[in-house]
Parts: C-alpha cells; structure tokens; sequence
C-alpha cells in the first residue's frame, strides 16, 4: 500500500494558485504544478482502505482505481501508474482540471484534511504522459462496419466517441458550434480549463479515427443512414428571473457571456459582451456565477455583487450530514477570492433575489430592486419590508438549467419529463435506433457524471449493434 503512515507524516497540498493580482491580469491557467517529489509524497498520503469509497458510487462515477494509482506513483512507476488511470478515465485531462473532486470528498480522510489530493494527481499523471510521448493514438484492432452518429461534441458526446471508436465502429460527430468541446470549450472559462487542452485531444481522437462536423444543422434525416444515433445535447436551456423589466440590455445569461469570453479570446479580439469600467451582479452562487466573477475581473469591471437564494452554510460539517456525503461547508472559489482581494469584501449577499430590473432611458439596465428571501412552507418566500435597490450596469443570470432545449426536443420528437430530461425506455434508448445520454438525458450535473453517463450508453449501443 505505498507508505502505511504516509497520511500521518505528510499535509495535503494541492497545486498552488498564481497569485491573485498576477493572474487577473490573464487568462492563463490558474495554478502551478507541484514538483515530482511532491506529487510522489502526496501519493504516499493513500491508506489503500479496505473500503476505497473514492471509487466507489460515493466517490468517482467513472470508479477510478485510484489506490492502485497512487500507489504505483508513490512506488515510482509512473506510466503504470498512467496505464491504471486510463484504463477507467477517458479524459483525465479535463477531469483533472473541472472536476469537483468527489473522490476527494468520500476520502478516509476526507473529515481530516480535505482528503488524498488525487484530482491534481491525475492531471499529473496524464500531463506526464503527453510530455513524455505516451499517450498515442490507440486506434481498434478492427473495424465492425457499423456506422454511429453522435449529436454533440460535449463532455458526454466526446466520451461516447472516444468508447464507440475504441470498440471498431465508425463514428460521426455533429455539432452546432465551430469547435468541439460544448462547454468544455465556450462554457468554462480558459483561466479555469485551457482550451489548447481541449484541441489537443480533438486532435488524437482525429488521429483516433473520429470524424467531427462542426457549424452542423442536424435532423432525424440526417441520422437514417447511420446504424444507430446518440444524442448527447445537453441541458442548455438557462433559467430565467421572470421578473419586470428582465428583457432590458445588458442582463445576459451566463452561458451567452461566458461563451462570448472565450470565443473573443480564441479569435483574439475584444469581447462585445465585456464588462470592462461596469458595475456587474451576479444572481446566483453556484460554480457558473463563481466563472463570471473571474472573468468580469479580468475584464476590469468596477465592481462586483453575487446575489446568492440559498443562506450561507456553515464552515463546520453540520450534524446529519455524514462522511461520505459531499460536505456542507462554505466554500470561496477563485473567482471570489480574486473578487474579496480586489474590493476588499466579499461580494456575496446571501438570502437575496431580483424583484425587478430598473432600465434607463435607452432600455439599458441601470439598477436592480432585491429582495430578502426565507424558506418556508411553500418553498422560498419574500419578506415584506426588504426591497432595496443596488446600482448595475451589468447582470449575470447564473440561476442554474431548466433541461433539454426545446427546439432539440421539437427536431426529434423527444418526450420530456418535468425536469427537462428526455424520456427513455429505462436505459439509454429512445426509441429505435435514437439514444440518449449526458445533462440531456440525466438533467443539469457534472462533467464525469455527463462522460459516466455516455459510457455506459456506448456500451449499450455496442450491445446492441452487436
């Protein structure tokens, strides 16, 4: 098991943040990596438990064999140790940047330190690959002849290409946009994920023998002569304030910003959407709403103000919530720690919606009246007597999605369910040939949870070509 005390011996660390007023300045990613030695002694860190819930359903969806892998790198034997990760992993480059780390969360020593650090040492271990020439096209011993199309380019679009071509079959991808990546490459900022990370694998999984069809306008007829289809669209469809005076300039949904971002900083250019010299709000306190902070930042906007529904949780686990369930803490990601450090306070303002947005004279948004909220009987209440209003130039809607887009569900007559999510047969089929799989078919959640989904549909498309 590598070093039996190495988690008594050796303090967690993770790859350390650029310092905030350098990396405001950029783009560019957010953190250094650790040294070699480092990341070794962060490896020793693993109990190799009896139990490894880091592996489990509680920890990773794509159960990564992470003691194995940890060990080996403790041990030194670093390409077994990257031959173990993608065994499971199909994209460690991405997990290794996006993920939440949930593997982290279900740690022995989770209720300690934070856990083992294993989402930086999977970044390293597949970095490690590439530089050292490692990670080569693997293309299948034979092809079966089957042809499958997939809809959509995304994290779970990717991930099912990636398993339906390893297995020999040909595979087409469709997407709507110029690049692939879905939100991979327009909806996470590049500071966040580097988006020469994203077109590297693009590049080998064409080497692979993957087909992409980008800036694509796709319909059940263009999927007939294909021996079965995947769609893997994706959640896309924002939800809104649905208050007065939403409709006014300069209130965006965050995705539209955000792609907006990053598409200006791919084709080196000004953004039309920036927030430079503006006083922006933010309304919401999730991972999105955390991505518009840093960006608005490195935009130089004036000011910054993040609305939050929910109540601050507490720093300490509460009570009834146990290890190994994703700890309820306070958490303060990059974005509003570059925020905090730049004005002095935290942005936040908790218990707090829109009641209506207040436009000027040219239809441009001026102020926002808020509203304290509580949560009662009939969900969130608004409390009389609170209204205020705060000055905006700018707002950020980062309020979460509503499910499958409706024009998708219009293209392939898709039935779906109250959530947005496309109705099924229980599995992942459709109907037919048609199947479904990622944010589209599960509902608005996680990166490896979107690629564990499309895993499994591949090999249920496999099954059934077979």
């Amino acid at each position: 098991m590598g070093k039996p005390t190495g988690f008594l011996e050796i303090p967690r660390e993770e790859n350390p943040f650029r310092a905030w007023d350098e990396r405001i300045g950029d783009f560019d990613d957010l953190h250094t990596p650790l040294s070699d030695a480092a990341r070794k002694d962060q490896a020793a860190r693993c109990m190799n438990c009896g139990v490894p819930y880091c592996q489990s359903g509680y920890g990773c969806p794509l159960h990564n064999l992470i003691p194995e892998w940890n060990d080996l790198i403790y041990r030194g034997a670093i390409r077994e140790a990257f031959e173990r990760l993608i065994k499971t992993a199909p994209f460690p480059e991405f997990t290794g940047y996006v993920c939440p780390a949930l593997c982290e969360k279900a740690c022995m020593l989770a209720p300690a330190d934070g856990g083992v650090a294993n989402r930086d040492t999977e970044l390293y271990l597949i970095e490690t690959a590439y530089r050292n020439g490692w990670m080569k096209p693997r293309l299948p011993l034979r092809r079966t002849g089957k042809r499958v199309a997939i809809v959509g380019a995304g994290p779970s679009g990717l991930a099912a290409a990636d398993r339906l071509n390893r297995l020999g079959h040909f595979v087409d991808v469709y997407d709507r946009a110029d690049r692939p990546g879905g939100l991979l490459t327009y909806g996470i900022p590049n500071m966040k994920l580097p988006k020469e990370i994203v077109a590297r694998r693009i590049r080998l999984m064409e080497e692979e023998g993957v087909h992409f069809h980008m800036n694509a306008s796709v319909s059940p007829e263009t999927l007939t002569d294909y021996d079965a289809a995947l769609l893997c669209c994706g959640a896309r469809r924002p939800r809104a304030l649905n208050v007065e005076g939403e409709s006014a300039k300069n209130v965006l949904f965050a995705v539209d910003y955000l792609t907006e971002a990053t598409r200006a900083l791919l084709e080196k250019r000004e953004s039309r959407l920036s927030a430079e010299g503006k006083r922006v709000v933010i309304i919401g306190g999730g991972d999105t709403g955390n991505d518009c902070a840093g960006t608005a930042i490195r935009q130089k906007c004036a000011s910054i103000v993040q609305l939050e529904l929910m109540s601050a949780p507490p720093v300490d686990r509460l009570p009834g919530n146990p290890w190994p369930e994703w700890p309820r803490t306070l958490r303060t990601d990059y974005g509003l720690t570059e925020a905090i450090a730049r004005q002095g306070a935290d942005p936040r303002l908790y218990c707090t919606t829109v009641r209506r947005v207040v436009p000027d004279e040219s239809g441009a948004v001026r102020a926002l009246e808020i509203v304290s909220v509580r949560w009662g009987a009939r969900g969130f209440e608004l409390l009389p007597d609170t209204a205020r209003v705060i000055p905006c130039d700018m707002a950020l809607i980062a309020a979460g999605f509503l499910g499958c887009e409706n024009v998708t569900a219009e293209t392939f007559h898709l039935t779906l369910t109250k959530r947005g999510a496309v109705e099924t047969d229980g599995t992942h089929r459709v109907s037919g040939r048609l199947f479904a799989a990622g944010d589209m078919r599960t509902g608005q959640s996680l990166v490896v949870r979107a690629m564990a989904d499309a895993l499994a549909a591949a090999d249920e498309i496999h099954a059934f070509l077979s």
